[in-house]
């Protein structure tokens, strides 16, 4: 099945602009904590912009005829988020702000300038093209905030 390109940027503008919403007004001494289930608001920050790094590289390898690299297990999503939160903890909250800035431009780019054969979704792995994930972590931190009352 075929996303529809302009519904799909709508969804990752919107998504991202609803995290931005959860975060705004926190200090630098509150992104960093590491009270949110263990992880800080920049660690979910680094993870996100890990996650649209990994979904843009998939789009540009569709368009150009390739197979998805992201097929993976439960448990192999797991490891390699375990690995990638431990790789990038510790990242200032300007770095993690500039990497999701980042990974999200190179995200929209890839999707704008898509061909029609990487817009079906069935040729996607565990990063697939619309994904729920970031409204899932926007959550998180907003329960987090009402729990700490910021």
């Amino acid at each position: 099945m075929a996303e529809d390109r302009d519904t799909l940027i709508k969804h990752y503008e919107a998504t991202r602009r609803e995290l931005l919403e959860a975060i705004d007004g926190l200090s630098d001494a509150l992104m960093t904590e590491t009270t949110l289930d263990g992880w800080s608001i920049a660690d979910h920050l680094m993870h996100l912009a890990f996650w649209d790094d990994q979904r843009a590289s998939e789009v540009e390898r569709i368009s150009a005829g390739h197979a998805s690299v992201l097929r993976m297990t439960g448990e192999q999503d797991e490891a390699m988020n375990e690995l990638v939160t431990h790789l990038r903890r510790g990242a200032t909250v300007e770095q993690a702000r500039w990497e999701l800035t980042a990974s999200r431009k190179r995200l929209l780019d890839a999707i704008a300038s898509a061909t029609e054969r990487a817009m079906d979704t069935s040729l996607y792995g565990e990063a697939g093209l619309a994904s729920g994930h970031e409204a899932e972590h926007t959550t998180w931190i907003l329960r987090w905030r009402t729990e700490k009352g910021v």
